[in-house]
């Protein structure tokens, strides 16, 4: 069976996709991409497909979307099928970059629990934002991950290309899912990407923000499992 390589957001670690991992492993082998090397997307790429099998799916969440974009253009021959979880092909908007420059001095300023603890919840659907537990394992993998590695992925971010001009030549099975209340990657930006997209399946995921393996697992469960069976 073709194996299973999930990528991870902005400051997040293996933990994003513990409960993808339980269910799909029984199905097919699962490995989750690290990106504790590069400070840019193409370099971030090239160590994952360094350690990546073959040939292999692809699932991204956020900037592991955008990680997943730049595999698609440095290796499009070794992936058999491509997930993009709350993302989009979009580069940053200058504002966007401008919120980034300053969590960046901030983080170098010895701040980053402080910062993970505001954003984590601003992550949420309006119903999970007060679930402890959702953003106690958000705050975690911020601080596993580090202030270097946050203040690294930010850049990396922030140096993104624009990835829509590529959407339709990605000729693989592709799904494309988002939480319903996503304020990141909202289904605005999931939408536009499979209309671009040759051969798209949207999801959108109701009850859900931006952290969608976390809050709403077993959809994303179901999704990923169609998807890895179409």
């Amino acid at each position: 069976m073709t194996p299973v390589v999930l990528v991870p957001g902005l400051a997040c670690t293996a933990e994003m996709f513990a409960p993808q991992v339980a269910a799909l492993s029984p199905h097919r082998p699962v490995s989750i991409a690290s990106t504790a090397e590069g400070d840019s997307m193409a370099r971030m790429a090239a160590a994952i497909l360094r350690d990546a099998p073959p040939r292999f799916a692809l699932g991204g969440i956020s900037m592991g979307g955008y990680i997943a974009f730049e595999i698609m253009r440095q290796a499009p021959d070794r992936v058999e099928r491509l997930a993009l979880l709350d993302t989009t092909a979009r580069p940053d908007a200058p504002e966007q970059t401008a919120q980034r420059q300053t969590l960046i001095a901030r983080a170098e300023d010895g701040q980053l629990e402080t910062i993970m603890r505001e954003i984590a919840p601003r992550l949420l659907h309006p119903l999970h934002k007060a679930d402890q537990t959702l953003i106690e394992v958000q705050v975690r993998m911020g601080l596993d991950v580090g202030a270097a590695g946050f203040v690294r992925q930010q850049r990396a971010i922030i140096g993104r290309p624009d990835s829509h001009p590529d959407l339709p030549g990605l000729h693989v099975p592709t799904l494309v899912l988002v939480g319903d209340r996503d304020p990141l990657t909202p289904p605005i930006r999931a939408r536009e990407m499979a209309d671009a997209l040759p051969d798209a399946q949207l999801v959108i995921v109701p009850g859900c923000g931006h952290a969608s393996t976390l809050e709403q697992p077993d959809a994303v469960n179901a999704a990923l499992l169609e998807w890895l069976q179409a």
